[in-house]
């Protein structure tokens, strides 16, 4: 899945008079190098449900793994949209991501084996993934692969300038690209 550029916006309300709209690609950039997210998912009775978990970006999406099993994939399994957020736990420096979109399910294994090497090569040789069925296996567990392409990502720039970007992206022929100006 590849993305181009989507529309870029600073929005002026949330942002310093000297703050500029932060590029794309530095915000992509920064999704793909960030260790932790928080991902936040809806339980069936409409509740929240946020944790943390890592995750690798590739081909112009996030990707994250989870146990069948555990309450995020059985929130995904009622309702696929998904908040992933990332940043600095600080208030005056730092880059905080929001990612909006929709979780969908990994099972081709050609694709798994790309992102099982792709956990590996970011996060060290524990998160060491086979692929059989459809699935990424660790030890004796077993957990599914979503892919997150995103649809609106908001940057919160902390500090000098304080700043607020939002990116959105538009679906066409199940592929994401940016809308026209």
């Amino acid at each position: 899945m590849t993305t181009t550029h989507p529309r870029t916006r600073l929005d002026r309300r949330y942002s310093d008079e000297t703050a500029t709209a932060t590029d794309w690609e530095e915000a992509r950039a920064r999704l793909a190098a960030a260790e932790l997210f928080w991902i936040s998912t809806v339980r069936p009775d409409g509740r929240p449900h946020v944790t943390p978990l890592p995750a690798v970006w590739s081909d112009g999406a996030l990707h994250f793994c989870t146990g069948p099993e555990e309450r995020k994939a059985r929130n995904l399994a009622e309702n696929p949209h998904v908040v992933l957020t990332t940043g600095t736990n600080t208030w005056n420096q730092g880059y905080d991501l929001v990612v909006e979109g929709e979780a969908v399910r990994v099972t081709d294994e050609a694709r798994l084996r790309e992102l099982a090497t792709a956990w590996e090569v970011k996060y060290g040789s524990f998160w060491h993934f086979e692929v059989r069925e459809g699935h990424f296996h660790h030890g004796a567990g077993r957990a599914v692969v979503y892919s997150v392409a995103p649809v609106t990502v908001f940057g919160f720039g902390k500090g000098e300038p304080f700043s607020q970007t939002r990116w959105r992206f538009t679906r066409e022929d199940k592929r994401w690209t940016s809308p026209s100006k």
